[in-house]
């Protein structure tokens, strides 16, 4: 349009070097060379009608020159205002939805021969550990049977060489596994999802599963089958904060997690339970306090909230340990110094939620404070791991019952400046057999 304009202006001069020209190329550099146009100004120039050179022609060129410049200067105003650009994509999305904004008229439905991934996997009952340090793995229950019967422990593992089984359950490769850390997230992955390996093998790091962020560990692991209403996850905290949750609010837990129950500063998820509603909860503090009530006491919360009170605790105290009764159990706890009993559980009576509870340990000097405290039975194993990375493994029936008040066995003996860190409970090769063989 611009190259049109000089042209129309020049309109003599043009013709003249038109007219003298041998042929079209020569007009064309001829006119690149006296105005200086582009190679398309020039070949436009050259096939203009005449017609267009009227009064009237002339005139409409120059008001779509003039147009075209008004453009211009507004598209170049546009680009420098950001506030100009978000005020008419503001508007043309308005336009768009006055014009198309009615509801979907078509349905998307899956394609009828579509095959999920979870359709070529085999329904099988696996049996699933997950270690102290963080590995886990699957294998089907026909391999741990054939095995279980030829040594000491659950199974062979080939693991760190201070590593433990923490962790072990059965359950179906359709079932959900939901980890849940001390940060107070939750993470949810189906059972296959998990790297079938043999049973020497140790596994994969969980980090490779989950995406946890550092310092996050995972405290507890529950298998679901399926999600039904009247059934709640019952966390606890080591401030002494407890939860009460409807299983149905972690049906649809996104890869990268969700929070299971917001942590006050500096506190921590200890454990958490499946429940049916109706469960006496135990709780014990590093300073040898517990409380025993039951969980109708506790009002179901959202999965986001904080939670409530569940035991008051001194200034420098925390719980270490939460346990739902588990039928004919009885209450382990160990100290830091390695010494520890049993208590039968009907010695803990049921009380209100909240309260300081009563004693369960006489923590002394020469004890220390408690480390930890599981509910076990009398075919159970006990793990505990100190602050060197020395472990001891041993028999919860050879543990002395005591009563509450009391201050125990020595359990594991410990050199200056040691001190156990962890215990675990676990569960008797012939009980796993035997849920097993009670889900067939």
């Amino acid at each position: 349009m611009e190259g049109l304009k000089i042209a129309i202006d020049n309109l003599n001069e043009v013709i003249n070097i038109i007219r003298s020209s041998k042929n079209e190329s020569d007009a064309k550099q001829a006119l690149i060379e006296r105005f200086g146009f582009t190679e398309k100004q020039a070949q436009a120039i050259v096939d203009m009608r005449l017609g267009r050179l009227t009064a009237l022609e002339r005139e409409k060129i120059d008001n779509e020159y003039n147009e075209l410049l008004e453009k211009i200067k507004y598209y170049r105003d546009v680009l420098a205002n950001e506030f100009m650009v978000l005020n008419i994509i503001k508007e043309e999305l308005g336009e768009i939805k006055q014009k198309y904004g009615d509801e979907r008229r078509t349905k998307i439905i899956p394609d009828e021969n579509e095959i999920e991934i979870e359709d070529l996997i085999e329904v099988e009952e696996n049996v699933v550990t997950l270690t102290h340090f963080g590995y886990v793995k699957r294998l089907p229950t026909s391999t741990y049977k054939s095995q279980k019967r030829g040594g000491k422990g659950i199974m062979g593992l080939s693991t760190r060489e201070e590593d433990f089984v923490e962790h072990l359950f059965i359950t179906s490769t359709h079932d959900y596994l939901l980890f849940f850390t001390n940060k107070g997230k939750v993470y949810r992955l189906k059972t296959y999802e998990i790297p079938e390996a043999g049973r020497q093998a140790k596994g994969m790091a969980i980090v490779n599963l989950l995406q946890l962020d550092q310092n996050e560990k995972v405290t507890t692991v529950i298998p679901i089958s399926e999600y039904k209403e009247g059934f709640y996850l019952f966390m606890a905290t080591k401030h002494g904060i407890v939860k009460k949750t409807d299983l149905m609010e972690y049906d649809n837990i996104r890869k990268g997690g969700l929070t299971a129950v917001s942590l006050r500063e500096n506190d921590e998820l200890i454990d958490v339970r499946l429940t049916d509603g109706t469960k006496n909860i135990l709780l014990v503090t590093r300073k040898g306090m517990s409380i025993r009530f039951n969980e109708k006491d506790v009002r179901p919360l959202g999965r986001a909230a904080q939670g409530v009170k569940g035991i008051t605790l001194d200034e420098d105290d925390e719980v270490v340990g939460m346990s739902a009764d588990i039928e004919n159990a009885s209450v382990l706890v160990v100290t830091e110094k390695g010494f520890g009993k049993r208590t039968e559980l009907d010695e803990y009576k049921v009380q209100i939620r909240g309260g300081k509870g009563i004693l369960t340990y006489r923590v002394t000097e020469k004890t220390g404070k408690l480390a930890g405290m599981k509910l076990v039975s009398e075919d159970d194993d006990v793990m505990m791991i100190s602050s060197d990375g020395s472990i001891i493994r041993i028999k919860a029936k050879d543990i002395s019952i005591l009563g509450r008040a009391t201050q125990g066995v020595t359990l594991m003996r410990m050199d200056d400046g040691v001190s156990v860190v962890s215990i675990a409970r676990i569960a008797n090769e012939d009980e796993e057999e035997k849920d097993d063989e009670e889900k067939e």
